[in-house]
């Protein structure tokens, strides 16, 4: 800051010293000489337009009034300096402008329009004549609007700049929140739905059946420390994006589950009295995390509501790897659901969303023949295919 500070000043001076030198050494150069100066002098004032913007416009300003008058008496081009040198000597004085229009407050831009405009008129009023009082009224004017002009859309320009920024960045923290709300839902929805099981099947039989409550009570604390696990994982990965952490800098953590984690999924399901299928068809294959990890969310999920609401005691899942897209069904034989499976409750909606962030369909609803189905559909990336050698 020091440094910057110092240049500006040294900059500052370094311009009224080359003004000076216009004024006062070269008296018989041309007003043209002068007004060249005037504009690559104003470069000097750079850094005081970044730190006092109204300093370096009335520096300018003064500069630039100087070099237009001071030669006057002496130029054999009359009262004053040529219309040439009037127009490059103040158009110094509208660069600056324009930075003002640019980065400034609309009360400051305002007032340093007004104050541009008022020296810049009287200035030409004063010492210039005829036609050239006109034709250099007409091109102060048109040098100014244009500067302001494009100090405004770098204005404009800016501030969109800004708030598209802003934008991106309330609907990054949008999508984030939605997805950190689905995976906290899915993860903890499931397991405490099987803990709730559980705990009735335990409490029911403790006194009557000792080792079918010690299995419960087993499940129960198998289950909790799974989704304490899981709960640890996210926080943590939540802790470190907040310190700015890279991915590659992160503390080894359990990996995300995905569809090679079906089968202990069923299990746990089964310890909560339904029966899982599980087919494969296919070639399975490694896929993309995203789609690994949604799909056995959307598993995880229908097998919750299957042991919340199906009142069944089995049901299927098939998982179909296809050329070109994922499909995940899950059935079950149970009471079914009204209506188009619409219900009211984050699950439905989480699966949904899932689905929909990967380009993919979801069917959700009753079977005909009895029961509930849900079906996805999601789009998978086109594998390569290995090229053929011809000879």
């Amino acid at each position: 800051m020091t440094r910057t500070k110092a240049m500006a000043w040294v900059g500052s001076a370094s311009y009224l010293l080359v003004v000076a030198l216009l004024v006062g050494g070269a008296p018989r150069a041309s007003g043209s000489v002068h007004g060249v100066g005037a504009l690559l002098a104003v470069s000097l004032l750079a850094g005081v337009a970044r730190r006092m913007p109204l300093l370096a416009l009335a520096m300018a300003l003064f500069g630039s009034t100087a070099v237009v008058v001071g030669p006057s008496s002496s130029v054999p081009e009359g009262l004053a300096a040529s219309y040439q040198g009037q127009f490059l000597s103040y158009l110094a004085v509208d660069l600056v402008l324009g930075f003002i229009v640019a980065t400034c407050a609309w009360r400051a831009s305002i007032v340093a329009v007004a104050v541009s405009f008022v020296v810049q008129l009287l200035v030409i009023g004063a010492f210039a004549h005829g036609d050239n009082l006109t034709i250099n009224g007409v091109i102060g004017l048109l040098a100014m609007a244009a500067s302001c002009m494009a100090g405004l859309l770098s204005r404009e320009r800016r501030e969109h700049a800004v708030a598209l920024r802003a934008q991106e960045v309330a609907e990054a923290v949008t999508a984030e929140r939605l997805r950190i709300a689905r995976e906290l839902h899915d993860m903890v929805a499931h397991s405490i739905g099987i803990i709730a099981i559980q705990a009735g099947v335990g409490s029911r039989v403790i006194q009557t059946q000792p080792a079918e409550a010690r299995e419960a009570l087993r499940a129960i604390e198998a289950t909790s420390r799974e989704t304490l696990a899981g709960l640890r994982r996210t926080l943590v990965s939540l802790r470190q994006a907040e310190r700015g952490t890279t991915a590659t800098e992160q503390s080894p953590l359990a990996p995300s589950p995905g569809l090679a984690d079906v089968e202990r999924l069923a299990a746990a399901t089964a310890g909560a009295g339904v029966r899982v299928d599980v087919r494969y068809s296919g070639e399975q294959r490694p896929l993309p995390a995203d789609i690994d990890l949604s799909a056995y969310r959307i598993v995880q999920e229908a097998l919750t509501n299957v042991v919340r609401h199906a009142s069944t005691g089995r049901c299927g899942v098939a998982i179909h790897y296809g050329d070109e897209e994922l499909v995940v069904e899950v059935i079950d034989d149970g009471r079914g659901a009204t209506g188009n499976g619409s219900a009211h409750g984050f699950g439905l909606i989480g699966m949904r969303e899932r689905v929909g962030l990967l380009g993919g369909h979801l069917s959700i609803g009753p079977r005909s023949e009895g029961g509930f189905r849900v079906a996805a559909r999601l789009p998978l990336p086109v594998l390569a295919e290995a090229p053929v050698e011809t000879r």
